[in-house]
């Protein structure tokens, strides 16, 4: 541990905070390394080898690392996470996460259980930058991921890409949806509105939002050369490809990581209560005002929801939407009660069975 040169992991967001936390909970046979893509049992990271010269170790930061399946902290490690490796390249042990992006994972498979599991998208992330198209901007999309990100423990900025491609950007319209985050219009392309991102942007910066809405244009733009491929949206719908397949970080010249995430066709909420809170702070403050503690804003007297709505305050839209999203969100908890509620019947009916067999076994001797 004498010999690591801990300073090479700063590009990738290594920090003194990071070093107080995560240094004493590693043992003397690993060093601190940071996942930059997964790939199967295997992934690309960052770590500070020790070597015979400075040269030689800054070429040997990023490395290739295995993740034994079989061990069950490391089979679900995602792009962001901090990780313990040994001299041999192996991933033992999984750091603490600070913040994560949780969706509920997109399956077809008939199982509940299946249905009702969750992916992490990235981990460890300060910002969370969500990419709108401003030429084509879905302000129930914008509400679901500002859920996602505020349920992450990060801080969500909202950009309307393409600019330059957009007749009347809806800037107003989308800062309406989004209390207490920062809403700008920008384009990679002319550079339009870079500068003022640069800015907002601090420590580790995910980019979301889905495919078509400019995102690795804009993280080619950010990292000051082309990383990332990119694509034409198509002309009829105005929805792109998926160009970036890998979830994917890479240090910011001026300092920070910047981590590009395929586009999300399926943004499913994975327990956010706490996000939709944020979310709709206009509407859940409004609530608080109603005469009823239990007032579902329907047809009660008295209720601060529908006489903003009846005075032009509250759009109709926003109400819908914050119902429509607090249904699946409950859906989604009441459905990981049950799977959690199922494996635990499940494990006591095997050892219920084994005993039997096990008192069957013995009667026979």
């Amino acid at each position: 541990m004498s010999l690591v040169d801990f300073d090479l992991l700063a590009p990738y967001g290594w920090t003194p905070a990071l070093a107080a936390d995560y240094l004493p909970l590693l043992g003397d046979s690993l060093i601190p390394a940071r996942v930059i893509r997964m790939d199967r049992s295997e992934c690309d990271v960052a770590a500070p080898l020790p070597t015979a010269d400075y040269a030689s170790r800054l070429q040997a930061a990023v490395v290739r690392a295995r993740c034994p399946r079989s061990d069950s902290e490391v089979a679900g490690l995602c792009t962001g996470d901090w990780v313990g490796i040994d001299s041999a390249r192996t991933v033992h042990q999984l750091l603490p996460r600070r913040t994560a992006i949780v969706r509920a994972a997109v399956s077809g498979h008939s199982d509940a259980r299946a249905r009702s599991a969750q992916q992490v998208l990235a981990a460890n992330v300060d910002t969370v930058l969500i990419c709108v198209p401003g030429d084509n901007v879905d302000l129930g999309r914008v509400e679901r991921l500002l859920a996602l990100a505020w349920e992450s423990g990060a801080q969500p900025v909202v950009a309307l890409t393409k600019a330059d491609l957009a007749q009347d950007l809806s800037l107003d319209e989308v800062r309406a949806v989004a209390p207490g985050v920062t809403v700008l219009a920008l384009s990679a392309s002319t550079g339009f509105g870079m500068e003022v991102l640069a800015a907002l942007l601090d420590g580790t910066v995910a980019l979301v939002g889905p495919s078509g809405a400019g995102k690795s244009t804009l993280a080619n733009a950010l990292l000051g050369t082309e990383v990332f491929a990119t694509s034409e949206v198509r002309a009829g719908d105005k929805r792109g490809r998926h160009t970036t397949v890998h979830r994917e970080l890479r240090p910011l010249p001026g300092g920070g990581a910047l981590i590009d995430t395929p586009g999300l066709r399926s943004v499913g909420l994975w327990d956010a209560a706490e996000g939709l809170g944020r979310t709709f702070s206009d509407v859940e403050s409004l609530a608080a005002q109603c005469r009823f503690a239990d007032c579902t804003h329907r047809t009660e007297p008295d209720c601060a929801v529908l006489a903003a709505i009846e005075a032009g305050a509250l759009p109709q839209r926003r109400l819908d939407s914050f119902r429509k999203l607090t249904r699946e969100n409950e859906w989604m908890a009441a459905r990981t009660d049950s799977r959690l509620r199922a494996e635990r019947k499940k494990v006591w009916k095997d050892i219920n069975k084994n005993q039997r067999r096990m008192y069957q076994e013995r009667g026979k001797r």
